[in-house]
């Protein structure tokens, strides 16, 4: 089961929020809004994404990582290697 399961709910939710503001920046730029409004919102959608991402990687150390690391071995290095790629994808993004 994966480590966000408890928050799946909220997560969810969030992502819907999400999905409306992506839908709210399609009407603006179909209505030829000011660019700085469009980036603006842009830039909250984004933030958005992010703390959302975030939460799932909390939640997937303290679960997946954490029993992988109980359990050692090469389980533990694979769980440890796909974070810190996780990490590295969202650092560049």
């Amino acid at each position: 089961m994966p480590g966000y399961s408890d928050g799946r709910d909220n997560h969810l939710k969030r992502l819907r929020r999400i999905e409306g503001q992506v839908r709210g920046l399609q009407r603006m730029v179909e209505n030829d809004e000011y660019c700085i409004d469009v980036l603006t919102q842009i830039a909250a959608a984004t933030k958005a994404l992010q703390a959302v991402s975030l939460g799932l990687l909390d939640q997937h150390l303290k679960h997946c990582v954490a029993e992988a690391v109980q359990e050692s071995g090469e389980m533990a290095d694979e769980k440890i290697a796909e974070a810190s790629a996780a990490i590295g994808r969202l650092v560049r993004s």
